[in-house]
């Protein structure tokens, strides 16, 4: 499967497993199996999404806004449940007001599930761990 480095976004193909205790990225050598989500851009949007063969959980935010400054904690947890099952990315709309845009988002924080660069599920609003947790099983 196909899989985007979380540090230098090169794509990776690994083999699919249940699990992985070791998986680096062959350019940049980092691990693949870290979670900490990574900010989009622009420029980098479609490829991540275009090439991820998981789910990509975006969590389209900005840094004025309450509720989603209450999802930063939330988001980076559950993302440590995920290594390489899904990829969570963030999206500040305050500063991608072209992907906000794009993707008609019209209160946030939205997370938006992106599968085979797809949306397959979107959520407005902040969101508890488990809630989050259940939206991204729901689509794994």
């Amino acid at each position: 499967m196909n899989v985007v480095c979380p540090h230098c976004l090169k794509v990776n193909k690994i083999p699919k497993k249940d699990s992985y205790l070791k998986a680096n990225c062959g350019e940049c050598k980092n691990s693949l199996l870290d979670t900490t989500p990574i900010e989009l851009t622009e420029q980098t949007f479609d490829h991540v999404v275009v090439n991820s063969d998981i789910p990509v959980i975006i969590d389209f935010w900005a840094p004025w806004c309450n509720p989603c400054k209450m999802m930063i904690p939330i988001f980076n947890e559950v993302s440590n449940k995920y290594s390489l099952k899904a990829l969570f990315v963030k999206v500040n709309t305050q500063e991608q007001e072209s992907l906000a845009s794009r993707f008609l988002i019209k209160s946030i924080p939205t997370i938006a599930i992106f599968k085979q660069a797809e949306e397959v599920k979107r959520v407005s609003g902040a969101l508890d761990p488990l809630k989050l947790s259940s939206l991204v099983n729901e689509n794994l």
